[in-house]
């Protein structure tokens, strides 16, 4: 080839805009990779929890209909709680599957799904301890909460309401240790979200009684992801996917079957109480 033509076919090729390939989201990346990754905590009965050496729970079940409905396989990675939200930040995972209570801190810095059940605060003590019949009956007592929880926070503020003098709340990595510190004496009652002291009160009914009613403001469960473009279609697939899961029953009998009672959640997340 002459050396003009070559040297025209070189200019010419210079003179076309690159066209960078669409980068793919969050979404097409799980498809892509078959697999979509979530952290939980293996410590918060009846969502997560470990039975025979497995995993079991709400989450589980619920998001095997997520990920048929996706057409990717779910891996789930096991996190000490106060060690899941930074990882999501730092995008070690696809979303967290926790599931978490719906606060208005965490909804300006996170995106939630549609709630999968009620969280609203409740107080559980020993089965044996008269001295606890309201929610008010825990001033003054050693308690217990999980670190960095929306349950413990409230604990926290209904605490400094009561009466007198209360210790500190006593900080626990999991509700699993906190149960067994309450169960042990060594505290006189844990804060967590109804679901999940009703579950504890119903399958050790001789150690464990939920203290009636809430004290908690009415609050959800939802499960979270980052709140950027790339994660918004993985997030409204998954809101459609929970949301045909009430529509049809199969939320409400995954309720009952892990909580004792279906919630009557709403479609969409509602505007945080607290």
């Amino acid at each position: 080839m002459p050396r003009f033509t070559r040297r025209a076919l070189g200019a010419a090729a210079l003179s076309l805009p690159f066209i960078r390939p669409a980068a793919a989201n969050n979404l097409e990346k799980a498809r892509r990779a078959g697999e979509l990754l979530i952290a939980t905590e293996l410590h918060f009965a009846p969502f997560d929890f470990t039975e025979g050496g497995r995993q079991v729970g709400m989450n589980v079940e619920l998001f095997e209909h997520v990920g048929r409905d996706l057409g990717v396989r779910i891996r789930f990675q096991d996190l000490p709680w106060p060690a899941v939200l930074p990882g999501l930040e730092a995008g070690r995972y696809d979303m967290v599957g926790g599931p978490a209570t719906i606060t208005r801190a965490r909804a300006e810095r996170y995106r939630f799904t549609v709630p999968v059940a009620e969280a609203t605060v409740a107080v559980l003590k020993r089965a044996n301890d008269a001295s606890i019949q309201k929610p008010e009956d825990v001033a003054g007592k050693q308690l217990g909460g999980a670190t960095a929880t929306a349950q413990l926070a409230q604990f926290q503020a209904f605490v400094q309401r009561l009466p007198g003098t209360t210790p500190p709340i006593r900080e626990y990595q999991s509700f699993s240790e906190a149960y067994a510190d309450l169960a042990a004496g060594r505290i006189a009652a844990v804060a967590n979200s109804l679901p999940n002291i009703a579950f504890v009160a119903k399958t050790r009914p001789n150690v464990f009684a939920v203290v009636n009613p809430p004290f908690g403001e009415k609050s959800y469960f939802g499960y979270i992801g980052r709140k950027d473009e790339d994660s918004a279609p993985l997030l409204d697939a998954i809101d459609d996917s929970i949301r045909r899961m009430r529509t049809d029953g199969r939320l409400a009998a995954l309720q009952t079957k892990w909580f004792g009672q279906a919630f009557d959640t709403p479609d969409n997340v509602p505007p945080p109480t607290v």
